[in-house]
């Protein structure tokens, strides 16, 4: 069954909640980078796999964790840490790749509160999912912080970044390699705690201006 790799930075408080929630046969591996609140003590004390990347980097976070997770499970999944998206729903999203019929599964935030995926956030995400459908002919609608591929295949793709372009890197080469790329929609709700990333103009710009790199080389 999946390993599920879930990179965090001082998310110590959604862990718990989170990793009770996962659904059995999937394996949790959370990809610690540089947390200074004890989230990998609550993620080794709930049974997860750690592992500690100390390179700071969302792409190096989720890298750490997918050569991590055993390659004897075939399909991972990944999943952001902070409480916003449901493990439950892995079970949807990991189904097609499992059975073969899709290559890449993205879950399509659909967001359950007002607020949960704020404004700026989901125009750069808009911004983004054009460019895709330009670059590469694929209608996507979101560039999915919830998706499941088979390891060596994630592997083989030779993803080289390691910050906030890792998400859109791995569609554009996947898409590039002809894989079958779907879509489900996924309940996404309030992060638990401080964002550092979409729920901060700050941090959504600089996520925008990785995946304007990956985009610039692609």
């Amino acid at each position: 069954m999946p390993h599920v790799v879930i990179p965090v930075l001082n998310e110590a408080a959604a862990l718990p909640a989170l990793l009770s929630a996962m659904p059995p046969g999937f394996t949790a591996v959370v990809a610690d980078n540089g947390s200074t609140d004890g989230s990998g003590d609550i993620a080794r004390a709930a049974g997860a796999i750690v592992v500690v990347e100390p390179a700071r980097g969302f792409g190096a976070a989720c890298w750490a964790g997918l050569l991590a997770a055993s390659p004897e499970d075939g399909v991972v999944c990944f999943m952001d840490g902070d409480g916003s998206l449901d493990p439950w729903d892995l079970v949807g999203v990991a189904s097609p790749v499992l059975a073969g019929t899709s290559d890449l599964v993205l879950g399509a935030r659909r967001p359950t509160a007002a607020g949960a995926w704020p404004v700026h956030a989901r125009l750069a995400n808009r911004f983004l999912a054009l460019e895709i459908r330009r670059r590469t002919g694929r209608a996507l609608r979101d560039i999915g912080p919830m998706r499941a591929a088979r390891r060596d295949a994630l592997l083989a793709l030779g993803m080289t970044d390691r910050r906030f372009g890792w998400p859109l890197e791995m569609i554009l080469r996947a898409a590039e390699a002809g894989w079958r790329i779907d879509e489900l929609p996924v309940p996404y709700a309030p992060r638990t705690g401080r964002s550092k990333v979409t729920g901060t103009v700050s941090g959504t710009m600089r996520a925008v201006r990785d995946m304007s790199r990956v985009l610039a080389v692609s």
